[in-house]
């Protein structure tokens, strides 16, 4: 049993589709089924079933999967003890879904940047930096949450959404004529159904109300096959392969854009934090965010450049 193979476990068991997991920058090396099936003959245990549909976690890797967590967060704790000892100027960073490709690159010589594995929803990452259990995060936040949990945030990706619908035709869909889920979950998609009633607020678009964590995955394509019109994608399915029945269709009047910010604490005075975050965001400028005839939520802190 290894530390990377129960990385892997936490990853898939997040995700609950070993596609998605796979895309996690920090999942590498060799077949991820292949990693869980060698830790379950280890184990001696089923932590997933599998069928060609979804995946789920057995009543053995659901009871698991708290104390792998702990043991995979005293490992990092560990290693970032030794890099204290050490002198080297190590600095914690969490994520949601996306990181910038060339992350190592920019803070090489700068800092030994650690990427946090437990991955969280951009509420609960931005959290983890107040109370300095991160150092930055990348994650969706609005200026009341800055505010509330004392950070500051700067620009660092952008995407534009997307919409999926059934058929093959991927001509732009207006904004007043798309579906937005939101989920009854709010500890899991906060972030997302709050920009999604802003959305809908400012354009018309329709909201559905769902229960079963569709916002991403095969119950995702399920509800677009059963809706009447095309569904918003969130930003966890922007590049999530479509099955033959549905396609892409680009949103404009307006184009509706996902930021993702670095954020860190407003009183961070450590040298490597904040020489971090200059690096990590040094050369991002406005990606376009602020031309017209695009939409941000009122409340998104990089609004505000660009009015």
């Amino acid at each position: 049993m290894e530390l990377r193979q129960l990385r892997h476990f936490v990853a898939v068991a997040e995700e609950l589709n070993f596609g998605r997991a796979a895309e996690r920058p920090l999942i590498a090396g060799p077949s991820l089924s292949q990693q869980i099936k060698a830790l379950e003959q280890d184990l001696g245990v089923g932590l997933f079933v599998r069928d060609r549909r979804s995946v789920a976690l057995t009543p053995a890797g659901a009871a698991l999967l708290p104390d792998v967590r702990e043991l995979l967060e005293r490992a990092d704790e560990v290693r970032r003890r030794a890099e204290r000892l050490s002198g080297a100027g190590s600095v914690r960073l969490g994520f949601v879904n996306w990181l910038p490709p060339n992350l190592a690159a920019l803070t090489s010589g700068v800092a030994q940047l650690h990427v946090d594995t437990w991955v969280l929803p951009s509420h609960a990452q931005a959290a983890r930096v107040a109370d300095g259990s991160l150092d930055l995060a990348v994650c969706w936040v609005r200026t009341m949450d800055l505010d509330q949990h004392g950070l500051r945030a700067r620009l660092l990706g952008a995407e534009r959404l997307h919409t999926v619908s059934t058929g093959i035709e991927t001509s732009p869909v207006r904004a007043r004529d798309v579906t937005v889920l939101v989920d009854d979950d709010t500890t899991s998609w906060s972030s997302w159904n709050v920009f999604a009633g802003e959305f809908a607020h400012a354009t018309g678009a329709r909201i559905v109300r769902i229960q079963d964590g569709g916002i991403e995955g095969g119950y995702f394509f399920d509800h677009v096959r059963a809706a009447c019109r095309p569904v918003l994608s969130s930003p966890k399915g922007q590049t999530t392969r479509l099955p033959p029945d549905l396609a892409r269709r680009p949103v404009i009047d307006p184009e509706v854009i996902w930021t993702w910010s670095l954020v860190w604490r407003r009183e961070e005075l450590r040298p490597t934090v904040l020489a971090a975050a200059d690096a990590i965001t040094r050369d991002v400028g406005d990606l376009g965010i602020h031309g017209s005839g695009v939409w941000l939520p009122e409340g998104d802190p990089h609004r505000k450049l660009g009015g």
